[in-house]
């Protein structure tokens, strides 16, 4: 008995609490082109190369795919991919940024 009002309560505190449940980020490539000026300078140049912090090539990003790139600028932000210039771009974008852009990326060709 004492157990089956432990649930009632317990079953009663719970509906009283409130829950925050995190909504996806959706894209809207509409809005990427003014964020993605930092992009352009690089990832826009075919053949491009970078000489910092050493000399690679710069991957094209148009047509890649949006979760793809969202991940990649999500590991950027918490230090698991390591370049300097990409982190500092990263840091600076919100999740809805990012969603944005990649977004727009995955609708290029």
């Amino acid at each position: 008995m004492n157990r089956l009002i432990a649930v009632f309560l317990l079953a009663g505190a719970t509906q009283a609490t409130p829950v925050a449940i995190a909504a996806d980020v959706v894209g809207n490539p509409a809005a990427a082109p003014a964020k993605i000026e930092m992009c352009i300078g690089c990832h826009a140049i075919p053949g491009y190369k970078a000489t910092f912090p050493e000399v690679f090539q710069v991957p094209k990003i148009g047509g890649q795919n949006a979760r793809y790139i969202e991940a990649a600028l999500k590991a950027y932000q918490k230090g698991d991919r390591k370049h300097p210039s990409m982190k500092g771009i990263a840091v600076s974008l919100s999740d809805q940024d990012i969603a944005d852009i990649a977004a727009y990326y995955a609708k290029q060709k």
